[in-house]
């Protein structure tokens, strides 16, 4: 499945775009603030298209001008992270290389993936969950209408992690 909006293409990833992930996402100040540590090779991030990337609904965003992915997004269906997200619910996950921060292309992405969330998919709800050195991606959620619901202590890293929610009757 492919998704447009007005500057960008959200597409699965292909093999082929494991040098130009790794270029972004091998960067330090993407993935840590987000709970992942940065790729380390090629190949690494060749490896995760093939699993992590591959899963249904997880999208590369592609630059309509450039046909470049610069980011990913994609919907994890509810169970999966969080035993308080229910089946009929969904969590939003985004990231965007750093030369392309501050161009409101994340909230493009997400915006695209809220409607196909609630109207292609059949969702009740959307969740994002950011953790607090993670002021970005919270900000992306404010600007796509997503409001503050509880904060989690994360197990694995220490990190305090703080859900915002939107549900599929709301004004955005």
């Amino acid at each position: 499945m492919q998704i447009e909006t007005p500057r960008l293409i959200l597409r699965p990833w292909r093999e082929e775009d494991a040098e130009t992930l790794y270029k972004y996402a091998g960067d330090p100040r993407v993935g840590t603030p987000a709970g992942w540590p940065p790729h380390k090779s090629v190949e690494e991030s060749r490896e995760i298209i093939r699993t992590v990337f591959s899963a249904p609904e997880v999208y590369a965003v592609v630059l309509k001008e450039t046909q470049e992915p610069v980011g990913c997004c994609g919907i994890i269906p509810g169970g999966v992270h969080s035993s308080r997200i229910q089946a009929d619910e969904g969590e939003l996950g985004y990231w965007i290389a750093v030369p392309y921060w501050g161009q409101g292309l994340i909230p493009e992405a997400v915006n695209a993936l809220i409607n196909h969330g609630f109207k292609d998919l059949g969702l009740r709800a959307l969740w994002i969950g950011h953790y607090d050195d993670n002021a970005k991606s919270h900000r992306v959620a404010e600007k796509c209408g997503f409001t503050y619901s509880h904060t989690e202590s994360d197990s694995e890293s220490g990190k305090k992690e703080h859900f915002m929610i939107l549900r599929n009757n709301e004004e955005r």
